[in-house]
């Protein structure tokens, strides 16, 4: 065991965060900690390292366990130094050697012949190279890169960075420390997309325990073999990712229901018997014994499930055309950064758009053009009948200080009635008598969670929404995907939220080269895509480096139908000095590599041509067809499954072969 709980009971004020706890983080654990807002998560890690201290039970920890915790306070450091300097800390003993070597160094040119100088100053470099101390500063740039800093940001100084920006250079530094034990309370927070993909790789081979708090579901699933969920003041836990916690959980709760149910129909038997006999003589004795099991039986708790649940019915008073936005040759640029150069793209009607990519890329300067609130240059058109409705920070701004909460929704003209607007604001986040909080009390997360609660539940027919799962836990995602899903108008939204673009997106937006690229398809689909064509592009570039010639630049992917071109076998082989067999086995997997990019190919189109009949209405007239279709469409998801494992596979061992013969 590292670091854990043993017996635990903490309170906050009056108010019980866990009770009786036992936990124990055990080496190689990736655990998710889970839980809805405010049951004190955050606390608990807290409890953990210390910073806190429980009413009853020990906090263990193993003598040489080192913690590293990541967490909101942690903004308040500052300094001028660079951030290559601040994500160097994590080295602090290969810097006292550095400054210990360079005196030794200078003690030396004036003492050549003093073998004890001498004997130290090797046994340091001895050191030195133990701890790997000559590519720390390789190491750093390796992780702040993958965090997202550019190399013209290395050298500029902590403090004129922003939150969020600042956050990941603490993580970087933490992450370099390699302690036993790092404990992250939300570290996707502060990241874009890319930053996410990448900690999360480096995550899932960290050779440390990790801990997170996160409302990432997908990040969890992918990083995660155990679920630590905080509920009810205990915390119970699951042995697999996120999706196998959701499922057992309602397992756990169906036999936790029906042993409540059982036990209080015991419970009533029993007190029916008490009291029927506690009067009479000869069964006064029995009634009391009967009493006392009942005062000592350990009482099963009902399950009171503090979920909100959200049904919302859109209606939308207007249908649009089928062009919703037109944008052409639109250019926009920030002083030197260029944007948007000569961007065009078009909106239709039932288009759920995700725009995604990393900081800086400018998706919510596109999101701000195509509502019309920021300037550019180009034109940008509205269809017939378009009724926006747009969600970002500012909107804020527009909240009517003195109403509460349930009168700002009331004031938005959606006609709903108080019982379901109280459903919707209890999928914000706000339950109960929250709804009757003045808004100027409200925090800038909850008062960001009531502009967006405003925006969804208006009868608009597109939405334009920035960041709209920013301030939302897991469920709240959830239940805001699976409202979007039911709504029958148009979205264009930013997130980093990669759950919720997958439930959400049927169009990918990205900015590259100045341009918007669109990928027709769900963002699984894109995902898939790009890892395609990554090692499409990997493999050219290893044949070209045996033909001897450098491999030039593929251009970006713009269409989930847009063709794969196989590759072809290593012609100029033939003229290496390389073993013939091994030769012909290369080329014998290079052909079998693109018999099976035909073959991924056909069942993409297959695939394809599938989905166009489901989505054709007609095709649900017929209840025989549309049973024969369905069964055609998952026999075809699963072979294209098994196609593209061997298709890595595959790939894999074709690379392998070109660099034992490069």
């Amino acid at each position: 065991m590292l670091i854990g709980l043993q017996n635990v009971t903490f309170e906050f004020g009056a108010r019980v965060i866990v009770e009786d706890a036992t936990w124990h983080i055990q080496p190689g654990d990736r655990i998710g900690l889970v839980g809805y807002n405010g049951t004190g998560k955050s606390t608990l890690l807290k409890v953990l390292v210390g910073e806190y201290q429980p009413s009853k039970g020990t906090v263990e920890k193993g003598r040489d366990t080192t913690i590293g915790y990541l967490h909101q306070d942690l903004l308040s450091f500052d300094t001028n130094d660079t951030i290559t300097e601040v994500a160097l800390g994590a080295f602090e003993r290969v810097r006292a050697l550095e400054k210990e070597i360079e005196t030794l160094g200078h003690e030396l040119e004036q003492h050549p012949e003093d073998e004890a100088l001498l004997i130290k100053y090797t046994d340091c470099l001895h050191e030195l190279d133990v701890l790997d101390g000559y590519n720390i500063h390789h190491k750093a740039e390796e992780v702040l890169h993958g965090l997202g800093f550019s190399n013209n940001d290395l050298a500029r100084p902590y403090k004129e960075f922003s939150g969020g920006w600042r956050m990941r250079v603490l993580l970087a530094k933490m992450i370099l420390q390699q302690p036993d034990v790092l404990l992250l309370d939300e570290p996707t927070n502060h990241l874009d997309l890319p930053s996410i993909e990448w900690l999360e790789k480096y995550l899932v081979n960290y050779k440390g325990s990790v801990v997170i708090v996160s409302h990432d579901k997908y990040f969890l699933n992918r990083m995660v073999n155990k679920i630590v969920e905080l509920y009810q003041r205990q915390l119970h836990i699951y042995t697999g990712d996120y999706d196998f916690y959701e499922a057992e959980k309602m397992i756990r709760i169906d036999m936790q229901q029906k042993a409540f149910e059982n036990q209080q129909d015991y419970i009533r038997q029993q007190e029916r018997f008490i009291e029927r006999f506690k009067a009479k003589a000869s069964k006064a004795a029995q009634a009391q014994s009967v009493q006392k099991r009942l005062d000592k039986l350990d009482k099963i708790e009902d399950v009171q499930l503090e979920r909100p649940d959200l049904r919302i019915n859109f209606q939308l008073d207007k249908v649009p055309g089928k062009v919703l936005v037109t944008l052409k040759d639109v250019c926009k640029q920030f002083g030197d950064n260029h944007i948007l150069t000569n961007g065009s793209a078009e909106i239709e009607r039932g288009d759920k758009i995700a725009l995604i990519g990393a900081n800086g890329k400018g998706k919510s300067t596109l999101l701000r053009i195509v509502a019309g609130t920021e300037p550019f240059t180009g034109e940008r058109t509205w269809g017939h009948n378009v009724e926006p409705s747009f969600y970002a920070q500012h909107q804020l701004e527009a909240l009517t200080l003195n109403h509460t909460i349930l009168e700002e929704l009331q004031h938005c003209g959606s006609k709903k009635t108080d019982p379901e607007l109280r459903s919707l604001l209890g999928a914000f986040l706000f339950g109960g008598d929250d709804v009757d909080k003045k808004i100027r009390v409200l925090s800038g997360g909850e008062k960001a969670r009531v502009a967006l609660a405003k925006t969804i539940v208006s009868k608009a027919n597109f939405l334009l929404l920035d960041e709209p799962t920013n301030h939302l836990d897991m469920h709240s995602v959830e239940l805001l995907a699976d409202a979007l899903n039911k709504y029958e108008g148009t979205i264009i939204f930013v997130s980093h939220d990669r759950f919720f673009i997958s439930k959400t997106a049927n169009k990918i937006w990205e900015i590259v080269d100045q341009q918007i690229k669109e990928f027709k398809g769900t963002y699984q689909e894109w995902v898939e895509w790009n890892e395609r064509m990554d090692k499409q592009k990997r493999l050219e570039e290893l044949q070209n480096k045996s033909n001897g010639s450098e491999s030039k630049p593929s251009s970006p992917a713009t269409s989930a139908k847009a063709p794969v071109a196989a590759p072809k076998p290593a012609e100029a082989l033939k003229s290496q000095p390389f073993n013939k067999e091994a030769q012909k086995e290369l080329q014998k997997q290079q052909r079998k590599l693109v018999n099976l990019e035909e073959t991924v190919n056909k069942a993409i189109t297959e695939k394809q041509q599938l989905e166009e009949r489901l989505g054709n209405p007609d095709t649900y007239t017929n209840k025989d067809q549309f049973t024969a279709l369905e069964a055609d469409y998952k026999q075809i998801q699963q072979k294209l499954a098994t196609l593209n494992q061997e298709y890595e596979q595959q790939f894999e061992l074709v690379m392998e072969l070109e660099s034992k013969m490069g």
